[in-house]
């Protein structure tokens, strides 16, 4: 099943929705984290084969930090969000006040900084998709890790076992006074679970 033929106008105003409400509960969880007022751009939303993650984020061997988990209950899949090293500084500084003083790796304060942000993050995306569709969908515990694109997307594979042939790509932007950072969420459902979250949507996929 091709999901890139004929994929209609309304099919990606679904998702753009879904990344929308995804995005508003984002920032209100980290508003409350932060006890500061986050805002988010509407985010943009696409559909892209999986072997066109990594040159999404710069290339395979381009250097990301990634927060990812694995998504357990009625769409079982895997769930990534990725940033550059400088965005994840700036995601510090400007969102949680923290100064990141090296310029080659994190503390462990900044690192253990970096792994709650991107839980509430995922979290409030992951139960965004399940309050909008009605499926049991359960995050594992995430793991956070800097590496090389291709390699973190490996080390996913080996994790989580394969994955499907097409990510849904949130692109956001967080505003804090006026000062953007930029990350990626990448929902790559199983095989099986795109047929389960589209028919969930009131989208069928078998459609021209």
């Amino acid at each position: 099943m091709d999901l890139f033929k004929g994929f209609a106008d309304f099919k990606m105003d679904v998702l753009k929705e879904v990344g929308n409400i995804g995005a508003g509960n984002a920032a209100t969880a980290l508003s409350r984290l932060l006890n500061k007022p986050i805002d988010m751009a509407v985010p943009k939303v696409q559909m892209l084969p999986f072997e066109a993650v990594a040159e999404k984020v710069g290339g395979a061997e381009c250097i990301v930090l990634a927060i990812f988990l694995r998504v357990e209950g009625d769409a079982p899949g895997n769930l990534f969000f990725i940033l550059s090293p400088e965005g994840a500084k700036k995601l510090l500084h400007r969102l949680a006040g923290i100064h990141v003083e090296s310029e080659e790796e994190f503390s462990e304060m900044e690192w253990s900084a970096l792994s709650e942000i991107g839980n509430i993050l995922a979290g409030s995306y992951l139960s965004s998709l399940a309050d909008f569709t009605s499926l049991a969908m359960t995050p594992t515990v995430p793991a956070l890790a800097m590496d090389m694109a291709g390699a973190i997307l490996s080390y996913g594979l080996l994790q989580f076992g394969e994955m499907g042939d097409s990510a849904l790509l949130i692109d956001t932007t967080f505003i804090e006074d006026q000062q953007e950072v930029e990350g990626q969420f990448f929902l790559i459902p199983d095989p099986e679970s795109f047929d389960k979250i589209f028919t969930a949507l009131g989208v069928p996929m078998n459609d021209d």
